[in-house]
């Protein structure tokens, strides 16, 4: 998820470490929960998910959240010795970690090595407090790893190291300094062997969550409308993002074509559809990080139930930008071809590769225009390569990844 002028997508920071289930603590040094119930650590421990339901059934759509302590690198190191999840006497640094778009994050390194990563969300965004969204967003994104927990058997997403519900903080296992998926595909380096990764991840999970009962706990409307607005809505119509004359005067084209805003509707009515699978909502390439096990999928915030062609569409387009504003879009076919090959061997109900090619135009064609674009198409020509080709695969989506070159 971006906002206007940010260029790129917030995030968490990288994650390495893995410790052990943390004890039950407080919320913040010199400082109650707005709830009388303690926070809950090891969250893919069975023994902690009825707590952790019971807790969100009391809190989730509450307002005990908005009066939550706030934390700051002042509070944090005790925050954590509190919490149980380091000693008491342990000397602890907090310094910042990632964009921070959304949630307040910190990454908190002890003396000895170890390090946390710790996601505190707020009414206002972090980076853009004129957008006031529910906090449940946390609730989501810890429910999200605890949901897939029992498919997820390479360990594609983080560790969840503790979970307090009424602060709205989520601590998180420290992939350190693992480079960035979007990095590397900025380059025009090989996604594939991450693409492969992710796609079976994916496959996995829609496959698992398919007919299930998850609508009621995901109901994630909040973040999910926002993220649908800057991907369907506002780049059809007339806005006033910073484009290039050229890319303006194409731009202005899109907004007066019928056809193409009654396509970005459609598409739009489908992801809000509340049927489905477990979708994550934001597999773009700022949120995989390629640790030395393999890529790790971050930042589920907008994680809800919905259309399965939702995921790999978006990881398509991030597999594509690139080396389509490169002018090298055949290079991008092995990972794009990768990805979906390893989500179509984990189901047998997998989406029509047409549904998910349109999603990654559409996907493409605001990562272009809209208020979330990428280093990729930040000069002219790049990005009128790739809005060019976005909009011919919105009006005829390709069958198969081989049909994109």
């Amino acid at each position: 998820l971006a906002f206007p002028g940010t260029g790129s997508p917030g995030r968490q920071a990288r994650q390495g470490t893995s410790l052990t289930e943390a004890p039950r603590g407080r919320a913040a040094a010199g400082a109650r929960h707005p709830s009388p119930h303690p926070p809950v650590g090891g969250l893919g421990y069975p023994s902690s998910r009825l707590r952790i339901r019971e807790l969100e059934s009391a809190l989730l759509g509450g307002e005990s959240a908005l009066e939550a302590p706030r934390l700051d690198e002042a509070s944090l190191p005790a925050y954590l010795r509190e919490a149980g999840l380091v000693e008491a006497d342990a000397p602890l640094r907090a310094e910042s970690a990632g964009d921070g778009n959304i949630n307040w994050v910190r990454r908190v390194r002890a003396a000895d090595g170890r390090s946390w990563i710790v996601k505190q969300a707020r009414p206002a965004l972090e980076r853009f407090p004129e957008y006031r969204v529910s906090t449940d967003r946390l609730l989501m994104e810890a429910r999200y790893y605890e949901t897939v927990r029992p498919w997820d058997r390479e360990r594609v997403c983080p560790e969840v190291l503790h979970f307090d519900p009424p602060a709205r903080v989520l601590v998180l296992q420290d992939l350190g300094d693992a480079p960035r998926l979007d990095h590397v595909l900025a380059a025009l380096g090989d996604g594939a062997e991450a693409a492969t990764r992710l796609g079976r991840f994916l496959g996995r999970v829609h496959r698992a969550s398919r007919e299930s009962d998850l609508q009621t706990r995901f109901r994630n409307d909040e973040m999910r409308r926002l993220h649908g607005d800057h991907i369907f809505l506002l780049p059809f119509r007339p806005n006033e993002f910073p484009l290039s004359p050229r890319v303006r005067e194409q731009t202005e084209s899109v907004w007066a074509d019928d056809e193409l805003g009654a396509l970005a509707a459609a598409a739009y009515q489908r992801y809000l559809q509340p049927a489905g699978v477990l979708v994550h909502g934001d597999v773009q390439a700022g949120n995989v990080l390629l640790a030395p096990g393999g890529a790790r999928l971050l930042d589920a915030e907008i994680a809800h139930v919905g259309d399965a062609a939702f995921d790999p569409g978006t990881l398509t387009a991030h597999l594509l930008l690139p080396f389509v504003a490169a002018g090298r879009t055949a290079q991008a076919i092995p990972a794009v071809a990768a990805a979906w090959q390893a989500y179509r061997g984990e189901g047998e109900a997998a989406p029509a590769f047409r549904e998910v090619a349109r999603f990654a135009a559409i996907e493409m064609v605001r990562r272009t225009i809209g208020a979330a674009r990428v280093a990729a198409v930040e000069k002219e020509e790049p990005a009128l390569s790739a809005l060019g080709a976005a909009l011919r695969w919105m009006r005829d989506p390709p069958r198969a990844p081989e049909d994109f070159g």
